[in-house]
């Protein structure tokens, strides 16, 4: 594992690399904008994915890095994503362009401007909890790359029986929440959420090299 730090024309952003031994694939995934890349299904994948040929690079964006507790405006994190992408590229390596919550709203967002070969949205915020007529499908359906969403079963911000038809895959965490967490009289653990996850994405990255 390696960190490096990089400046943007938002303020520096950090990248914790999980390299791969034989990497054939890129994940870059960032953070939504309430927490950081300790949340589980960064963690989870970044644990994971190395074994099966796909360097994890963990993006925090700068405010974060900044020690910001509030995330900016989404134009601003589309500043800082670009800004650092160029350090995301490897000779010869696709990129897929991640990220949970607001940081899948950025992958989306910048996909095809940036070159990314696929988009992972993880706990796509598919409207605000409780206001579903204020829909962001468009811009998962705009991403214009493979994409896979994994999303938790009972997400306020979008449960996955919400979703419009798509050019794009989804897996359901059963009984997960946002962050998906499940609950104690939850019929599956929470090591067994994760790996719901971790299972779902390794097989779709396989799909795409």
């Amino acid at each position: 594992m390696t960190t490096e730090t990089i400046e943007t024309d938002a303020g520096t952003a950090r990248i914790t690399w999980h390299p791969a031994a034989k990497a054939r694939l890129v994940l870059a995934a960032s953070h939504g904008a309430g927490g950081g890349i300790e949340a589980r299904d960064l963690r989870a994948l970044a644990a994971v994915l190395p074994a099966h040929g796909v360097s994890v690079a963990l993006v925090e964006q700068p405010w974060r890095v900044a020690g910001k507790k509030l995330a900016p405006a989404p134009k601003t994190l589309d500043v800082g994503w670009r800004g650092l992408w160029p350090a995301l590229v490897r000779p010869g390596l696709p990129v897929i362009a991640g990220g949970r919550s607001a940081g899948a709203r950025v992958a989306c967002r910048t996909a095809t401007e940036l070159g990314a070969a696929a988009v992972l949205a993880l706990s796509f915020p598919l409207h605000p909890p409780g206001k579903p007529e204020k829909s962001r499908a468009d811009e998962l359906l705009g991403a214009g790359v493979p994409t896979l969403v994994v999303q938790g079963g009972n997400d306020p911000f979008g449960k996955p029986e919400e979703f419009p038809e798509g050019p794009y895959e989804l897996i359901e965490v059963p009984y997960g929440d946002h962050g998906f967490a499940v609950p104690k009289r939850a019929p599956l653990g929470q090591d067994e959420a994760l790996k719901v996850i971790t299972d779902g994405v390794a097989k779709w990255t396989a799909s795409l090299g």
